[in-house]
């Protein structure tokens, strides 16, 4: 990961947005020596954002069995009826 000093990013924005986009490799920006922002790749940000939520749903899914808040496939389809009409 390449890392950027903000100053340099207000100078050189077209560069290092044409090397995120060649590289895909998130640019992390720094104020005064410290982390500020990551710059990252829209389709790159778009994939994460993709799996985050499928990662989510299998957490709230282990949640739901942990807690004993699962159903029988016959109750699941009888409560989905209606919706599945």
């Amino acid at each position: 990961m390449k890392t950027e000093l903000v100053t340099t990013l207000k100078r050189k924005a077209t560069r290092i947005l044409a090397d995120l986009h060649q590289s895909k490799d998130p640019v992390l920006i720094t104020e005064h020596g410290v982390p500020s922002a990551y710059l990252v790749d829209v389709s790159v940000f778009e994939l994460m954002q993709d799996r985050m939520g499928i990662l989510e749903g299998i957490a709230r899914g282990e949640r739901a069995i942990l807690e004993n808040r699962t159903f029988t496939q016959a109750e699941a389809k009888r409560r989905m009826k209606k919706w599945l009409v």
